[in-house]
């Protein structure tokens, strides 16, 4: 099983790719691990993508491609994988597919701007032992002090609200689109936010056997 998950930030793809790569025992492709790997091993490759990022340069496309083929072509990917974090826009999708790469089903997680701006925007991180928190979801006892340690709880820079508008518009603007690349691929699922990550993860099982 070769899937894409797709999705805004803050829809959840991490959590999801987490729990179904555990069900269908294959692993999740996150490409910004797999970059940082590929630089500390000195692979061709990671030597490549090393230069752009000491020069303060986005990596290119064809450099990103060879790092997952590179990854792909490891034992543990035979039976399957998940890749988080790639395609982002549609030249990567256009890439992968003449470097080969191709993919049973790609997940779209469905989810309106303004529960994924709620979702973010409520999020809160102790400053000392890291621990999350969420002021409407998962608020601490006390507002503003950790739980685990009496910590400062904070906002991440990433989920201020003026950060998580600018997200949204590259979302729609630069990976939505991918949403009919594949759809016109017939590998398109999309999957409607269920409202908690359990019934999210049986919605999408539920989508994946329309082709297991």
């Amino acid at each position: 099983m070769k899937l894409i998950l797709v999705g805004a930030p803050g829809a959840g793809k991490g959590t999801q790719a987490e729990i179904i790569s555990r069900k269908l025992k294959i692993p999740t492709i996150s490409t910004g691990n797999i970059l940082r790997a590929a630089v500390k091993n000195g692979t061709p490759v990671g030597l490549q993508a090393k230069s752009y990022m000491e020069a303060g340069k986005l990596v290119p496309d064809e450099v990103i491609i060879g790092v997952i083929h590179e990854r792909l072509a490891e034992p543990d990917c035979e039976n399957g994988f998940i890749l988080d974090g790639v395609p982002r826009t549609i030249a990567q999708a256009e890439a992968l597919e003449e470097a080969g790469i191709v993919f049973d089903d790609v997940i779209s997680l469905e989810i309106d701007d303004a529960e994924i701006e709620a979702r973010m925007t409520g999020r809160r991180t102790c400053h000392a032992c890291g621990a999350s928190y969420h002021v409407v979801n998962n608020p601490p006892r006390v507002e503003g002090v950790c739980d685990a340690c009496g910590g400062v709880l904070e906002q991440r820079a990433d989920d201020r609200p003026e950060t998580v508008k600018h997200r949204l518009e590259v979302y729609h603007t630069e990976t939505e689109p991918l949403k009919d690349f594949y759809a016109a691929r017939d590998l398109l699922r999309a999957v409607p936010n269920a409202g908690s990550i359990e019934a999210t993860t049986a919605a999408v099982m539920a989508a994946l056997e329309m082709t297991v």
